[in-house]
């Protein structure tokens, strides 16, 4: 098994690579819309050994943006924490949310 720097003692749990054993760390970050506002619940795995070395940290939002168009999650990779949830956040701000029954998307 590879480990990456700095890993924690939890990591030394994980006994295969294919395991993709993680540490889960959650985050929340409030959007303005049309409606009013919008919690988002951000989740971000640190795995132990990624399948992409270089991303250690993956971060996902609960809800779906751009729901008019092209509905999604947003996410965010990356080698840190702040860059995958950075990221994440970025995605969250540049598209538009709706509310469910509603007729317009506006950030």
């Amino acid at each position: 098994m590879t480990y990456y720097m700095g890993m924690e003692d939890w990591g030394f749990a994980q006994t295969h690579s294919n395991q993709e054993l993680a540490q889960i760390h959650f985050f929340s970050v409030k959007k303005q819309h049309a409606g009013g506002e919008v919690e988002f619940r951000i989740t971000v795995k640190e795995f132990v050994t990624p399948k992409e070395p270089t991303m250690h940290f993956f971060a996902q939002a609960d809800k779906e943006v751009n729901q008019t168009i092209a509905p999604f999650k947003p996410v965010g990779w990356g080698k840190t924490l702040l860059d995958a949830l950075a990221e994440c956040i970025r995605s969250i701000n540049k598209f538009p949310y709706q509310e469910a029954g509603t007729t317009s998307a506006r950030a």
